[in-house]
């Protein structure tokens, strides 16, 4: 083989692989697509599928981009989920849900054994893999909607969080909404919004985008180029016809520095006796940050009480405990955390509610 020829060779293959890992998602070939206006953008191929057959937008809300790569995989944006497509799972595992919960750092240890409720208790259920129970209206919630294929499992019990009594699980968040009415009273939180704004992802990624074309009856869809797709902005090249397919590559994940969640140990107390706020610090990835200082502000009726709880542990762990008091029942008690580390201060927000 001639040298030219293997120059030629070499830069095909090297071209191939470039292509495949930044330029924009493509339609799955036999699928449709479907536009949804009020936000914009495309879903489609097993995308659109999972979508469906989960309960759609009541689920994972709106669309927030269209299909693209990120970190290897392509993936989809949703007002309440990330959708990761594995194209070597078997075909009913191929489209997952990212572990949203765990990444923004929502995960609390497990309850302690004497907690834990019998087998056979009909409205409580404990997941010995995370360490937590589902009960009640959630766990119903849960059996109607999906289960472990869209929520995963529990990572936290019952909280209140700015008076809403909500709970964590790995890919998903329910909110308890008491005035709303039969059968809404159990909602999802966002967390596809809080991962995007957590990691601040390109404005190029959310821009609105046209439909994709609707293929006839009997004819394959037609596969967008990438100009019809909300992807990263062209950039420029020397290579002439290669100028439409070569794409920027997503603005790397490091403008966070850490992020920090704060919950408490009981939602719901009696009044007076101990309370627990635990707080974990964590960077852009996950991963614990250790020797984060950690400040606790409870807002109890009587004024406001400011603790030094320490720093956090090689996990990026750090709980307090405190003396509650003699609170009016039904009064929200607001906890405020504040940690610094490396000369930044970032705060979180907690709550719980003394009850009979």
């Amino acid at each position: 083989m001639n040298r030219l020829l293997k120059v030629v060779i070499m830069a095909s293959l090297s071209l191939g692989l470039v292509l495949w890992v930044i330029t924009p998602a493509r339609s799955q070939v036999g699928v449709g697509a479907r536009y949804f206006p009020a936000t914009g953008h495309n879903v489609q191929g097993e995308f659109l599928t999972f979508f469906d057959k989960y309960g759609g937008e009541a689920i994972f809300g709106l669309p927030r981009t269209e299909e693209f790569f990120q970190d290897g995989l392509k993936v989809q944006y949703f007002q309440r989920a990330r959708m990761e497509y594995h194209p070597y799972n078997p075909a009913p595992y191929r489209v997952q849900l990212t572990l949203l919960g765990d990444l923004l750092g929502y995960r609390l240890p497990p309850i302690p054994p004497s907690s834990i409720p019998p087998p056979n208790h009909p409205q409580r259920r404990y997941y010995p893999q995370t360490g937590h129970t589902l009960s009640y209206t959630f766990l119903e919630y849960f059996d109607r909607h999906g289960g472990l294929d869209v929520f995963g499992y529990p990572i936290t019990e019952l909280i209140v969080e700015n008076g809403i009594v909500v709970q964590y699980f790995q890919r998903g968040k329910m909110e308890w909404h008491p005035e709303n009415p039969i059968p809404h009273q159990v909602t999802l939180g966002d967390l596809g919004d809080e991962y995007i704004r957590r990691i601040n992802l390109p404005a190029s990624y959310l821009a609105p985008v046209a439909p994709l074309p609707t293929p006839s009856d009997g004819q394959r869809p037609i596969e967008p180029t990438p100009s019809e797709v909300a992807s990263p902005t062209a950039v420029s090249s020397d290579k002439g016809q290669l100028d439409s397919f070569v794409f920027a590559t997503p603005t790397p994940i490091s403008h966070v520095q850490f992020a920090v969640s704060a919950w408490v140990k009981y939602a719901l107390t009696g009044q007076g006796g101990l309370q627990t706020v635990y707080v974990r610090t964590t960077d852009n990835w996950g991963n614990g940050i250790a020797n984060a200082n950690v400040e606790v502000i409870v807002h109890f009726r009587g004024g406001d009480q400011v603790f030094n709880a320490g720093n956090t542990d090689a996990s990026g762990y750090c709980s307090f405990t405190f003396n509650i008091g003699d609170q009016p029942l039904g009064y929200t008690v607001l906890i405020d955390v504040r940690v610094t580390y490396g000369g930044r201060t970032v705060t979180a927000q907690t709550s719980f509610i003394p009850w009979r």
